[in-house]
């Protein structure tokens, strides 16, 4: 395959791990993380990497699989849910669904998110995958094909049972995934609201992430308590372009929770800054397809590529590599024809799809013969 390579100079340092001991930002938690949403890069982290149970912070995962469904038209918002037997008989946070009541998607989705409902999450995983087991197995399927090496998932729930773990670092790429799907963040972003309003059951949810009312910016993401996990919370905020992940496991009480969780966040946004490096409108490529109708196939990268700084640090300089794997005719907008890999000093810093402008179409008998007999009379080549 023919390689393009461009070298770019850029006001961009690349970040380097900072550990949590010398920051003094979550000395109380077993383990925590911090990165850029957009990049994925890590701005601290400590223990990142050790197991530990993660409490409700699991239904991280049960909401990537939910949203999927959502986005594929396998669900729908305004779909009405029964609640089985053994939805209902839930322990933990709950709603206090009944067996056979009917609730929507919409309300299920508000429960999970607002109110961390065991009853809820159950209730979603059943009307996907048949059962909670089936829906776990889908859980721990998605883990794999995310390349998460720390995490198993026994339950979709997050109470406390055996073999059941993940990491702070795991956690973190689950939300990244999470917040992908823009629609999770209106309902984890939502303070306190009602369901079954207009019955006799009416039910008052808040927010079991009190950092939505009180940190500037904060519209997610889960929390988790168990006797086992301790106090844990997976947060995200976005101030101007930059979006946060923070996760804290293992904290003794919720207010040192939230005041190490705001600690981290606040080193975050005063440091660090994230500007753009290449949007789905950059042209990164050209290759020639004769067969084509304009015979020239522009290439552009599937998603936003950002970098972040440091603020006050010198030019960065990168340099990408285009790869095309499908050339063959007709190419659909956001087909997927290759890879762009991006570099500093040789080592790989990101990796993201690549695809085609518009679409492209194979030219008819007489485009052909027009086009070639106009690069011949304007002597025009290709490359």
């Amino acid at each position: 395959m023919k390689k393009v390579l461009i070298v770019l100079f850029l006001s961009f340092m690349f970040i380097t791990n900072v550990k949590a001991e010398d920051l003094g930002l979550t000395e109380s938690a077993k383990s925590s993380i911090l990165i850029e949403a957009s990049t994925g890069e890590i701005i601290h982290e400590s223990n990142s990497n050790e197991r530990y149970a993660p409490a409700s912070m699991t239904k991280i995962m049960s909401l990537i699989l939910i949203m999927e469904e959502l986005e594929k038209g396998n669900l729908s918002l305004d779909e009405k849910v029964k609640v089985s037997a053994t939805a209902a008989s839930m322990g933990g946070s709950q709603i206090y669904l009944e067996a056979g009541e009917e609730m929507t998607v919409n309300d299920l989705l508000k429960a999970i998110c607002v109110g961390s409902a065991n009853d809820a999450v159950v209730t979603l995983a059943e009307r996907i995958s048949g059962t909670e087991e089936a829906f776990v197995f889908k859980m721990n399927e998605k883990v794999k094909s995310m390349g998460l090496k720390n995490t198993n998932f026994k339950n979709a729930t997050g109470l406390d049972t055996a073999n059941h773990y993940s990491s702070a670092y795991d956690m973190a790429s689950m939300a990244r995934e999470l917040v992908r799907h823009k629609k999770i963040l209106e309902y984890s972003g939502i303070y306190e609201t009602y369901l079954r309003q207009n019955t006799k059951n009416k039910f008052w949810l808040v927010n079991t992430n009190k950092l939505i009312k009180t940190y500037d910016g904060m519209d997610g993401l889960k929390t988790g308590y168990t006797k086992e996990a301790g106090y844990c919370l997976t947060a995200t905020a976005k101030r101007n372009n930059m979006r946060l992940i923070g996760v804290i496991m293992g904290e003794e009480t919720s207010a040192k929770r939230n005041e190490e969780m705001s600690k981290m966040l606040d080193y975050g946004f005063n440091l660090y800054t994230v500007k753009g490096y290449l949007t789905t409108k950059t042209k990164v490529g050209t290759f020639k397809n004769d067969k084509s109708k304009t015979g020239r196939v522009n290439v552009v990268p599937t998603q936003d590529i950002n970098v972040l700084n440091k603020k006050g640090n010198k030019d960065r300089k990168l340099s990408y590599n285009l790869e095309i794997t499908k050339k063959d005719i007709p190419i659909k907008k956001g087909d997927v024809i290759g890879y762009l890999s991006v570099h500093e000093n040789n080592k790989e810093i990101y990796k993201i799809n690549v695809t085609v402008d518009e679409n492209v179409e194979r030219a008819n008998i007489l485009e052909l013969l027009l086009r070639n007999i106009k690069d011949i009379m304007t002597g025009e080549n290709i490359m």
